[in-house]
C-alpha cells in the first residue's frame, strides 16, 4: 500500500476553521464522503523555500506522460543554455521542454524513470553559470494580446498542470466554441498529507498567484476567479487576500478558504465546495462554467510573462520519516531525487520507500536516482517500519469504502469485477469515473488494494475502448 501505516496513530486537528492574527478561515461548503487523514504537515508548512544546490546532471525526459512524447532539438555533445529549447512536442497536445541548466548534452538515451520504465531522455551536465538563453525575455503589452496569443505562449513555455498530473495548460485554456465559461478556479487546496510546496508558494509568492490568475482569466476571457485554499493555511490566506488588494486591475479574484477534507484538491470537489456547481459523469469542468488550475500553474504563467522564464524549476517538498531535515525547495526539473534528499541531509535510518507526490495518491520508484520531472511536487520518504507491507484479508462488507468515496462509488464491487476480470461490468459501474483518491484503501479495515484495482480495470477499459476504434466499431 502507498499510504503511511504509521499515520492513523496521529490525531487529525479539527477542520472547524481557524484563527490567524485576527483573520478568521471559515470554510465553505464541502462534499459527501472523503476523510481527514493526519496531514504530517509541520515539518514544512513553515519552512521557507530554499533554492536546490547545483545538481550533478539533469535527466529531461522525453515522454512526459499526458503531455505527450517529445523529439529532442539537439545532438550529444551539443553546449546548451539555461531555458533554451531543446525538445518538440510530437503531437498537438504536447509542450516543449527546455535546459533546466547551461552546460553540455552528455546522453540522449533510455533512462530510468519514477514508474520503472525505460524512456528516452537527454542528460545535461551543468557548467555551474546557470547562463540564460536569449529568448528568456518577459512578454510586454500583455494586456493587449488576444486570448490566442496568451495560450500560444504558455503552451510554447512547456507549462503543465502543476499538481501532479503534467496535463497540459495550453488544452485546458483552448475551450470548445460552445463552451460557456463565467469563472476560473485556482487551486490552492494541497489536500495531499506532507505536502505544502504549494501553501508556501501562496505564503512567499501571492503576488505572482495573483499575477497568474489575472493572466489565466484573460486566457479564458472571464472576469472571475475564485482561490481555493484549505482552511489549515490561514496564513496563505491572508497572503493572498493582501495580494489581490495591492494588486491593479484584472478581473475580480476572491480567496475562498474551504474546509480542510481529503480529497479536497480533486477538480471536481472543489467546484463543488468553492462554487456549489456539481459536475456530472463523464464530463468536464467546463461543462459548469469553469476552468480549473493549480496554484503553481498561475506561478509558472507569471514566471514566463514577467521574468521570460519557461518551465525549467518548481518547488518540491522533501519530507517524511526517513528524511533527516525535511525541506521546501526550489528544484531545477530533471535533478536526481537522490541529491535533493542529500540536500536535506540524507537519509535518516533505514529508508522503507520513496514516493513521488504525496501518500494518498503519489507511486513509488524504484530507485532514488530517478530524474524528477515537472509533475514531482513532493518526494516523501518513509522509514522502514512505515512502509512495510499488510497482507490483505477477505472483505467483511462493512461498507466504510462505500461510505467514504467521495465519487459515490462501490469500491468492493469494483474490486469484485477486476478480480474476475469483467471489464463490463466494471464500466457499467462506473469505473471510469474513479479519481484514484485512495480513500478506500485508507479506510479499508482489510487492508485490501481496492484503488489498485481500480486503477487496473480502468487500463484495461480504456485499451478495450482504443481497440474498438481502431476496429471501427461503433
Amino acid at each position: 500500500m502507498l499510504y503511511c501505516q504509521a499515520a492513523r496513530r496521529v490525531r487529525p486537528v479539527s477542520s472547524l476553521g481557524v484563527a490567524y492574527k485576527g483573520v478568521r478561515c471559515m470554510p465553505r461548503g464541502s462534499f459527501r464522503g472523503g476523510i481527514h487523514p493526519p496531514e504530517n504537515k509541520s515539518s514544512t508548512s513553515g519552512l521557507p523555500i530554499v533554492a536546490a544546490q547545483q545538481p550533478s546532471k539533469v535527466v529531461v525526459l522525453l515522454n512526459m506522460g499526458t503531455s505527450g512524447a517529445l523529439s529532442s532539438m539537439v545532438a550529444r555533445g551539443d553546449s546548451v543554455l539555461r531555458g533554451q529549447k531543446i525538445a518538440d512536442p510530437v503531437g498537438r497536445m504536447g509542450v516543449p521542454s527546455y535546459s533546466p541548466v547551461s552546460g553540455k548534452v552528455t546522453a540522449i538515451g533510455a533512462a530510468r524513470t519514477g514508474l520503472g520504465t525505460l524512456d528516452q531522455a537527454i542528460t545535461i551536465e551543468p557548467d555551474g553559470q546557470d547562463t540564460l538563453d536569449e529568448s528568456c525575455v518577459p512578454v510586454e503589452n500583455v494586456d493587449k494580446l488576444s486570448q490566442a496569443e496568451i495560450v500560444s505562449i504558455i503552451r510554447e513555455a512547456g507549462i503543465v498542470g502543476m499538481g501532479g498530473a503534467q496535463f497540459p495548460t495550453h488544452v485546458k485554456l483552448t475551450l470548445p466554441q460552445d463552451a460557456r465559461v463565467d469563472t476560473l478556479l485556482i487551486n490552492g487546496a494541497e489536500c495531499e498529507p506532507y505536502l505544502t510546496a504549494d501553501h508556501r508558494l501562496m505564503v512567499e509568492r501571492p503576488r505572482d498567484v495573483v499575477r497568474g490568475t489575472q493572466i489565466l482569466m484573460k486566457a479564458i476571457g472571464v472576469d472571475r476567479a475564485v482561490i481555493g485554499v484549505e482552511d489549515n493555511k490561514p496564513d496563505a490566506v491572508e497572503a493572498l487576500r493582501r495580494a489581490i488588494a495591492e494588486a491593479t486591475a484584472g478581473g475580480a479574484v476572491e480567496v475562498a478558504a474551504v474546509r480542510t477534507h481529503y480529497p479536497q484538491g480533486s477538480e471536481k470537489h472543489l467546484i463543488k465546495s468553492v462554487l456549489g456547481r456539481e459536475v456530472p459523469p463523464g464530463r468536464l469542468p467546463f461543462h459548469v462554467g469553469v476552468v480549473v488550475n493549480n496554484v503553481g500553474t498561475a506561478v509558472a504563467v507569471a514566471d514566463r510573462f514577467d521574468r521570460g522564464l519557461p518551465l525549467i524549476e518548481r518547488v518540491v517538498t522533501v519530507t517524511g520519516s526517513g528524511v533527516a531535515k525535511p525541506s521546501n525547495i526550489m528544484m531545477k526539473i530533471g535533478t536526481p531525487a537522490i541529491e535533493l534528499i542529500e540536500q536535506c541531509g540524507g537519509f535518516a535510518g533505514d529508508p522503507g520507500k520513496i514516493i513521488f507526490g504525496g501518500p494518498m495518491m503519489g507511486a513509488a520508484v524504484p530507485a532514488a536516482d530517478v530524474p524528477t520531472t515537472k509533475g514531482t511536487s513532493g518526494i516523501l520518504v518513509l522509514d522502514r517500519a512505515e512502509s512495510r507491507s499488510v497482507e490483505p484479508m477477505p472483505c467483511i462488507r462493512c461498507g466504510r469504502c462505500v461510505e467514504s468515496c467521495p465519487m459515490r462509488l462501490e469500491p468492493a464491487l469494483l474490486h469484485q469485477w477486476c478480480e474476475a476480470k469483467l471489464w463490463n461490468e466494471a464500466e457499467a459501474y462506473h469505473a471510469l469515473d474513479c479519481i484514484e483518491c485512495g480513500v478506500c484503501s485508507y479506510e479499508c479495515p482489510s487492508r485490501r488494494n481496492l484503488v489498485q484495482a481500480i486503477k487496473y480495470a480502468k487500463a484495461e477499459i480504456g485499451a478495450r475502448r482504443r481497440a474498438a476504434r481502431e476496429r471501427g466499431d461503433k
